[in-house]
Parts: structure tokens; sequence; C-alpha cells
């Protein structure tokens, strides 16, 4: 999981959210982290970051923090996150999820994780259709990100089945704008995002 340096990530809810914005992203990435680590069949989650804070927190949830991030790009982070991810578990899948899916339950992550598995290389598409919210390769398989505007076409040129799932909302809905947030709460937040949102009013 990618979080990028508090100050610099969501920089499109600057309009929206003011100087709130470094602390719903730092709210986010925890919400999402906490699911993660609650889903059945993940058996580890790492967070690939060079933000200290967000990594002491992200720690304190039992996150494995890979702080020594290449710094040059997001795909290359989460190359990087699925090579430690490798080294640690050579015979296990590696997935790499947006930090920024606030609402996401991990009934509906294992249900997603446990399709992409038969798959090999495999991707979930975000709510909008657009974009990645979800990235999965097998044991030995190689990632391959390529996340960024329109990174759906990408991954699926690049060989990557998409998933076409059901009742998983909650993995597809990342927070890039305040319309998505609003979407994101009516599905229900974790904690840290309701109390982060409850400080906009």
């Amino acid at each position: 999981m990618p979080v990028k340096p508090l100050e610099q990530a969501k920089s499109r809810l600057a309009a929206f959210a003011g100087a709130h914005r470094p602390r719903l992203a730092l709210a986010f990435a925890l919400d999402t982290a906490a699911a993660a680590l609650a889903a059945p069949g993940v058996a580890r989650l790492l967070a690939v970051t060079r933000d200290a804070e967000a990594g002491a927190l992200l720690a304190a949830l039992g996150a494995v923090v890979v702080a020594d991030e290449p710094g040059t790009g997001l795909n290359a982070a989460l190359a990087h996150g699925a090579a430690r991810a490798a080294g640690l578990a050579p015979h296990a899948p590696v997935a790499t999820l947006s930090a920024d899916l606030p609402a996401l339950r991990p009934d509906e992550l294992a249900r997603v994780l446990s399709a992409a598995r038969p798959l090999g290389r495999a991707f979930l598409a975000d709510a909008p259709g657009l974009g990645t919210t979800l990235l999965a390769c097998p044991p030995g398989g190689a990632l391959r990100p390529a996340f960024g505007p329109g990174s759906r076409v990408r991954h699926a040129a690049g060989g990557a089945r998409e998933l076409l799932l059901d009742r998983v909302p909650s993995v597809r809905r990342d927070v890039d704008t305040g319309a998505d947030l609003q979407e994101a709460l009516a599905l229900g937040v974790g904690p840290h995002t309701a109390a982060a949102s409850a400080a906009l009013v």
C-alpha cells in the first residue's frame, strides 16, 4: 500500500478540505490499512512510505513499513513494495491496494483477493471505471504496476485480467474529490476518516 508524504497527498482535495487535506489523507490510509489487516487471507500489509508520521501510525496498526521508498513515483514505489513482499514470502501471491479506500470492508477485500487468485495477474477498477484500486499477481509473478489516470486500460492492455465483481463497492471507492468522499461517507467509513471528516464541518 503506497502512502505519499502527507503534505503532498490528495492534492485534488485541497479545494474541498483546505488545511485539513493532510489529515484526511492520513485518515484514509489508516482506515484502509486497518480494514486490510482484518481481511481473511491477508498475511501481512506492507506500507511503502517516506512519511515518518504515517509510517509510525501504520506500524502501530500492524503494518510492515517500507521506508526506503525509491522516490521516483507511484509505480516505482509499488514495484519496490512488491519486491519486498516477495522477499518476505516467496511462495505467496502479492497485491497492491490504494491507500485511499476509507470505506473498505474486510469481507469485500477478501472476496476480491479470492477471485484474483486463480486468474494470475488481475486488477479491480475503481468506481468510475477509469482507474485501478487493486492489482494482484501470483507467487513469483511480476506485478508490473501502471497506475495513474486511465490505469484500467493500461493494466488490461498489459495482460492483467479485470475482476468483474458485484457487491464490492468499498474496494472500488477511492477518494480523490469532495464528491468521492461524500460517496465513501455514505458507504460508511472507518473511525479515522469519520473523525477527520467531522472536523470539516
